[in-house]
């Protein structure tokens, strides 16, 4: 429930003195309502103005902010006029984008030609925008560089002041914006749109100008046609490969979700025995790449690299990479796809705002979303000429009129003695209206001659059949998209350029073996019962005296093995936390150790249990609790694909845990109740459980108050000592306990 001030319902002011007395009275009182209420009322209408204002972009390709600012450089003359400062362009733009000049001028860059984000610019810039390939390349202030929009923007207005959109006032009233843009061309496709939303994202990836043209003309002649022909796949700006899956991406051209997988290019220059990386992947930076490849090198698990540099300058990206003597450079790449972000994958999400709202489609939907615009924005700019022509013709026929009888034109105008009663007497001296009088009354004295009347009365002939083409085309959506089309191919034809991005195919790929580089050598572990944790070698081993350790602390498991085993750490919170022998120092008995809840960042207030050493996670865990129920759970129920550090649910929490042991096969098991009783048995008895939390077997019944307070895993001979206290079925009672001795005098496993 969220608690709230009592507030006066905004629907209903106060309007009386005695409804003000009755609010007063109850001022400051807290009351009550359901949290989703206070969801739906206050955090909805956030969300939904973060994903309709600001993150998705819509159908003619643009979220707010680049609109507001392409509008703005328009309405400036930037797209005939030269180039200006872009702190000119912020400022103004300020008056349509009230988000302060730092988050216009990210986006102008974003535009720009220089910052190399678009396949297809919006802006073409002058001076230091970045690159969208480097992380720390920082583009200039805006009082430095200087922009004017590219020409490929007059496909963006082509036709904005015939009515083709919509227009709505801008934040304060004091002048009109539209709402889209009439783009004549799918700009949607052709330029990538990343937006985060609230609870949803956006991720529309970019493809070749004239491929998406070809395909939406495909797709008005034919619904069914196969965009797999003429839209290739994506293409990057930043060009590299893209693993041509056919099957993958038929489902984003379908659902509109989606990975691509991407390469970078390279190539190898042998004299100098360098490779050097041209284009990478657009999800990347050559920052990152370098950090990845040194980490890698430092760590051992790439040896054959001598020396990488960035070289990138005013003429490109370039990654160069020295490499030593003998080395194969395309195994060496091989190895570098699979271990760095030289190869990397762009998640596709097109989520688009349709009418408000947003809208996950594939390539299919999205152009037969932007055909439904592109009609609507062409029929807008036909009725608009359509009415112009009429409007025009309207006054050519009181021309027609007139010159039945010039002179009783200007006799009507010279007998006429008020100014204001010309217009009337026209009208009825000529039976025409007001509109076709004032025309007429505006005619210049010299124009009230035989020969430009008959000039002007050619045109409506010419006028007349343009108006009846007008009216058929409106009312004909197969003459619309045939426009559409016409449109299209020469936006192709004259914008369009070569794909950027080529494929590369799944018989491409060579799939190399990276060796483990971790050194193997036989090691013993440590851990004691507070959880500090010691690896030690043989030989420091053979040296070493006591283990030093914290006072009333004291070493529950030695396990001998390799530096290469995986390692589990149980803890009491029913959680297990992964880690290997390897990640750990090398330490000697007189050394404290590992803090294990330290080192591997163990939740508040959560401590150490049990260790488990696995090299090919076989045999199981048992974990016994104090209600007398015992869980087997194959160890294999740890092991994961991914690499995870930390497994929830690691073992029931149902009861409270009393021990957890790991055995290779079946064991011999003694159990101790609190009451003083006694029971062996072997896990045989025991089905294994998948599931990591099951609640276990009852293996002891206990009496009234009773638990199980000690388990121990003992050897078969210790067993055959103890016959009387064997049992060969479960759950039993258990006899009371008198000739068993301590635990430590006991052979344990």
């Amino acid at each position: 429930m969220a608690r709230r001030k009592k507030e006066p319902d905004s629907k209903n002011r106060i309007s009386s003195p005695e409804e003000a007395n009755a609010y007063i009275a109850g001022a400051g009182q807290v009351v009550e309502e359901p949290i989703t209420l206070t969801l739906e009322k206050n955090y909805m209408p956030y969300a939904m103005s973060v994903i309709v204002s600001r993150a998705f972009p819509e159908i003619d390709g643009f979220k707010p902010s680049h609109r507001k600012l392409l509008y703005t450089m328009y309405k400036m003359g930037l797209l005939t006029g030269n180039l200006t400062k872009s702190a000119n362009i912020v400022g103004q733009t300020m008056k349509l984008n009230p988000h302060g000049d730092g988050a216009i001028y990210e986006t102008m860059v974003r535009l720009a030609r220089g910052n190399e984000s678009l396949l297809h610019p919006y802006i073409l810039s002058k001076g230091n925008f970045g690159k969208a390939y480097s992380r720390d390349m920082a583009y200039a202030a805006s009082r430095y560089t200087e922009a004017k929009l590219e020409p490929i923007c007059a496909e963006l207005f082509k036709d904005i002041d015939k009515n083709t959109v919509d227009f709505v006032p801008n934040y304060d009233n004091t002048m009109l914006e539209p709402t889209l843009l009439p783009a004549s061309y799918p700009s949607i496709l052709v330029n990538s749109n990343v937006g985060i939303g609230v609870s949803m994202a956006s991720a529309v990836c970019s493809f070749n100008l004239s491929e998406v043209c070809e395909t939406a003309v495909a797709l008005m002649r034919n619904p069914e046609h196969n965009a797999l022909e003429t839209l290739k796949g994506p293409d990057f700006p930043g060009g590299a490969y893209a693993l041509y899956d056919e099957n993958e991406l038929e489902k984003i051209y379908r659902t509109g979700k989606g990975s691509i997988k991407l390469r970078a290019k390279y190539q190898y220059d042998k004299k100098a025995n360098c490779l050097e990386i041209t284009e990478i992947p657009a999800t990347t930076t050559v920052e990152a790449i370098i950090e990845k490849i040194i980490a890698l090198v430092k760590a051992g698990k790439i040896k054959e690299i001598q020396y990488i540099r960035d070289e990138t300058d005013k003429t490109g990206l370039t990654i160069g990479i020295d490499l030593k003597r003998g080395v194969d450079p395309d195994k060496l790449m091989q190895k570098l796809y699979k271990l760095t972000p030289l190869q990397d994958s762009y998640s596709c999400n097109f989520n688009i705002l349709v009418h408000g709202y947003p809208k996950v489609m594939g390539v299919y939907d999205i152009l037969k979303e932007w055909t439904d615009f592109r009609i609507d924005c062409v029929k807008r700019r036909i009725a608009f000429d359509l009415d112009k022509k009429q409007a025009k013709l309207h006054l050519l026929k009181a021309l027609g009129k007139i010159l039945l009888d010039i002179d009783k034109a200007i006799k009507i105008i010279r007998e006429t003695e008020e100014e204001n009663e010309v217009v009337p007497n026209l009208m009825i001296g000529f039976g025409i209206d007001e509109t076709q009088a004032e025309y007429i009354a505006e005619i210049k004295l010299r124009h009230l001659n035989r020969e430009y009347i008959m000039k002007r009365l050619d045109e409506t002939e010419a006028l007349e059949k343009e108006i009846a083409e007008l009216s058929e085309t409106l009312g004909s959506e197969r003459k619309i998209k045939n426009i559409i089309i016409a449109e299209l191919k020469e936006v192709s034809k004259k914008y369009g350029q070569p794909r950027r991005t080529q494929f590369f195919y799944k018989n491409d790929i060579e799939e190399i073996d990276t060796e483990d580089e971790t050194p193997d050598y036989q090691c013993t572990l440590f851990i004691s019962q507070s959880g500090y944790f010691k690896k030690i070698t043989p030989q420091s081993l053979r040296m070493s005296g006591e283990h030093k350790l914290k006072e009333g602390d004291f070493i529950t498991q030695e396990i001998e093995t390799s530096n290469k085993t995986e390692l589990l750490f149980f803890s009491d919170k029913c959680q297990v936390y992964k880690s290997k022998a390897s990640a750990f120092d090398n330490t000697k008995a007189s050394d404290l150790g590992d803090y294990i809840p330290a080192k591997l960042s163990f939740d508040d207030g959560e401590s150490f249990r049990y260790m488990v050493s696995t090299t090919d996670y076989e045999g199981y865990m048992l974990f016994v609790f104090e209600n007398g129920k015992i869980a087997k759970v194959p160890l294999k129920a740890y092991e994961t694909k991914t690499n995870r550090r930390k497994l929830s649910n690691a073992y029931s929490g149902k009861s409270k845990l009393i021990s957890a042991f790991f055995i290779q096969e079946n064991a011999e098991v003694m159990l101790r109740t609190t009451n003083g009783r006694a029971m062996i048995f072997n896990t045989a008895l025991l089905l294994p459980k998948s599931s990591r939390d099951t609640i276990g077997v009852q293996v002891m019944t206990l009496k009234a108050k009773s638990t199980v307070e000690k388990a121990f895993v003992i050897s078969e001979e210790t067993a055959e000592q103890l016959s009387k206290y064997r049992s060969k079925t479960i759950p039993v009672a258990g006899s009371f306990a008198k000739d068993i001795p301590d635990p430590d005098q006991m052979t344990m496993l």
